[in-house]
């Protein structure tokens, strides 16, 4: 059963972790209705993934196949382990993360202008400190590169995201999380005390 208090529905929330996202997972199913997931970059813009690549290899045959497809996204923040809250059963040992998991169509780009308008969305993404000319497919440079490289627009259908970071908790048991990861004081721990404070349904701000 899905657990409704992590679940998020705000178009800003989801929309600001994707764009700080590179990486994503697509889900596909081959002629033979064998499942295959891809590891590759991805951009979102207007309520659709982009990813980018040949015209050939599995995952291009397999869309060709069939163009249903998942992707998923998501971004472990920190593992939790069960002494903050006990100090003996394992059970509470959990992680906090966020992840976005779409359903959709993939559809083959053809259109210059819109492979374009992807590509130099992903050089800001991924190359933000710029370096390069403008991505157009007036510019004779480019112009071939736009129409040897494939671009794939996965139109969504569903898009859900659960972000948890421990709102099912007692106001007690959030507490003892938030003073093991004061106490543990890792990389990203500040960030995941934030965020609880963020979610938590017993934070105040």
């Amino acid at each position: 059963m899905r657990r409704q208090e992590f679940q998020i529905d705000q178009p800003e929330e989801l929309e600001s972790f994707l764009a700080g996202m590179t990486f994503g997972f697509l889900g596909t199913v081959d002629g033979e209705g064998r499942p295959r997931v891809t590891p590759l970059n991805f951009v979102y813009a207007d309520g659709a993934f982009y990813f980018h690549g040949s015209h050939a290899g599995s995952k291009m045959k397999d869309i060709r196949s069939r163009d249903a497809v998942t992707f998923s996204v998501a971004d472990e923040v920190a593992l939790i382990p069960s002494y903050f809250t006990d100090p003996s059963l394992a059970c509470p040992a959990t992680a906090y993360f966020k992840s976005v998991t779409a359903r959709g169509r993939a559809e083959t780009v053809t259109d210059l202008a819109e492979k374009a308008r992807a590509l130099s969305l992903f050089m800001a993404k991924l190359q933000p400190q710029g370096g390069y000319d403008p991505i157009t497919p007036e510019d004779p440079r480019y112009r071939p590169q736009l129409k040897a490289v494939s671009v794939v627009r996965i139109d969504v259908e569903e898009l859900t995201a659960k972000f948890k970071f421990g709102q099912n908790l007692q106001e007690d048991e959030r507490e003892a999380v938030i003073g093991g990861l004061v106490k543990r004081e890792g990389a990203r721990d500040e960030e995941t005390i934030a965020l609880m404070k963020k979610y938590c349904p017993y934070h105040s701000s």
